[in-house]
Parts: structure tokens; sequence; C-alpha cells
């Protein structure tokens, strides 16, 4: 069945919660997704259901900002710098890990569920055995401070699809492709454009590489963000997504925004790689759709929240998407 086109998105729930989800991983063939948030709780709910009912699996000491499965297991991570397995066949939590030393920003899992990877203040990527828990390397390649010397930050991680591969992200737009077997770094990329500091109004800095995707075949890495800010107390910069050759070390096209401000949080490709998919947001949330090899846009799409992270499903039919004290789900084709 060949993967839908952006202009076939339609909205299809919207569901209002007085909390802030920043994470979001569905269970591949059912309607279960899982969600953490601004509550320290980690959820789930079932958004084929008449009624969407979040329910409290456990929590963390701080917002949950990250959820990742792998199999069976739901691994969680948040500000309090902790990793949390939770047994979705049992209920219960089985491990927890006190994993870095600063707020940990993503979580994920690779495509085969073995590893799970973290990102965090820290400056640290680490990568977990999915089963046992245990740590099996640390990625460093990221500088702890920025140019100005103000304390950076390791927003984002991905797994490559055929699981060889791991990128992350900084405040700076430094971004890093490492090997996920040998912890070898391979390459690194720059999105300066995504980061500004500005000395004469605060002396500090905004903006950041928020979200990296690699592309189905592994050869092409996109990078989201926003462009260069004037009030760095906002989020007035346009959202930005650029991609590179990562192996060449080559920007091949970059989409700097001219409709939507705000960061670009989250990334996907289409499954033949037909189209790239951005959300985020500031004041209002948006979804961006970019034909990357004709470097043209194919649809801008204003969501009801600043979407933080989204779930979209392998064969890109469907898109469940979360944010500010919203969750909402969109079809496509």
């Amino acid at each position: 069945m060949p993967v839908p086109t952006p202009d076939t998105l339609k909205p299809s729930k919207d569901f209002a919660r007085q909390v802030i989800a920043f994470a979001v991983a569905r269970r591949p063939g059912t309607g279960t997704v899982y969600l953490g948030g601004s509550d320290f709780k980690v959820c789930s709910a079932d958004v084929t259901a008449a009624k969407f009912e979040p329910t409290e699996l456990h929590a963390h000491e701080s917002y949950v900002t990250g959820v990742a499965l792998a199999g069976d297991r739901l691994v969680s991570g948040g500000y309090d710098g902790k990793l949390a397995w939770y047994d979705t066949e049992a209920g219960k939590v089985v491990r927890t890990v006190e994993a870095h030393a600063k707020w940990i920003r993503k979580v994920v899992a690779s495509p085969d569920g073995t590893l799970v990877a973290s990102v965090a203040d820290d400056m640290v990527c680490k990568l977990w055995d999915a089963a046992t828990g245990k740590l099996v390397r640390e990625l460093k390649g990221h500088k702890a401070t920025t140019p100005h010397d103000f304390p950076s930050m390791l927003y984002a991680v991905a797994f490559s699809p055929d699981g060889k591969h791991l990128a992350t992200a900084d405040k700076v737009g430094h971004v890093v492709v490492w090997d996920a077997a040998t912890g070898k770094e391979l390459a690194a990329v720059e999105a300066p454009v995504m980061y500004t500091w500005d000395k004469v109004q605060r002396n500090h800095s905004i903006g950041g590489a928020r979200s990296v995707a690699f592309s189905p075949d592994g050869r092409l890495l996109a990078v989201g963000g926003m462009g260069k800010v004037g009030n760095i107390d906002h989020l007035e910069g346009k959202a930005r997504i650029e991609v590179f050759d990562w192996a060449a070390g080559k920007q091949v096209a970059e989409f700097p925004g001219d409709k939507f401000a705000g960061l670009v949080n989250r990334l996907a490709w289409a499954a033949d790689g037909s189209w790239l998919l951005g959300a985020g947001g500031a004041g209002e949330g948006f979804f961006l759709f970019h034909d990357v090899a004709a470097k043209k846009t194919l649809r801008q799409e204003k969501v009801p929240m600043h979407v933080h992270d989204f779930d979209l499903t392998a064969d890109g039919r469907e898109l469940v998407a979360v944010g500010h004290n919203r969750v909402t789900v969109h079809t496509l084709g």
C-alpha cells in the first residue's frame, strides 16, 4: 500500500487534558499510547476509545520528558535524572536507575527493541540494554558549555532505521552521528542558525537543535529547531529544518520557515522517504510537511497546541500528537 500524501491529512480526535504531555509512544497495531508529562506521571490511554481516559502507571519525581517502548518494557526518563523500566504485561515498575546527573531530555528505543538511548543535560548519551537495564556504553562528544560559557543542553537523540547509527544534537546546533555498536563518533554536522545568544538584552541564550531523524535509507539526517530570535525571552524564531548528507558533512536542503514560529520538537520521515514531517510550536502548534528531494514545502498546518512529541504509525496513516493541554489524532489517506 502506498504512503499517503500530506494533502490527505485531517483531524480525527481532539482530547483536552490539564497537563503538558512531553512524550508519547504507541504500541504498534493498537490504540494504546503511553504518555509522559508535567504532572510527573507516566500514563496509558486508548486513543480509539469513545472516551479518552489516561490511567496512571507510575510516577517520577519531576517532569517526564521521554517514553520509549522496547517490546513489553516501557522505559521513561525525566528531569529527576532517572530511568524507569515498566513491565507492561505485569503492570509494575521492575527497575529504576539513577541514569544522569542532570535533566533527561529524550529517551528512544532502537528499531529492534534491544537498546534504549537517553540524553541529558550532563551532555552524555547513554545506551542501555533494554531487557536488563545494564549500561552498555556512554557517548561523549558534546561540550558542556556554549561558546559564551553558559551551560549547554543535549536535547535530541534518534536511531537510524537499521539501528546501526545514532544521532545526538545539542543547544548550539552541534549534531554528532555515532556507530551504535562501537560508540565511535563517525561524523558531525552543524546547524548554528538554530542557536541565538543575546548579550544586549539578557546574558543567556535560546534555541538549539531540538530534534533529529534519519531518512529511511539512513543516508540523510534531518535536524529541527528554529531560526534566529530577536527577543530571546520568546520563541519568536521561525520554525526551521535543515537536512544533511551526514557522511559527507554537507547540508542538502533547508526549510527556514515562512509561516509558523517556534521550535521543531519532533521529526519523522514517510516510510518511502517521499516526505518529512516536523512538528512543534510556540504560542500555537504546527505540522510541516516537506519534500526534501525537491526542496519543496508540501503543507503547513496549524495544530491547537504547542506540540512536544508525536507518534506516526509505520504506514504513515495515523498521527498522535501531544503537547500543551491536548492530545490530538490525525489521519492520512
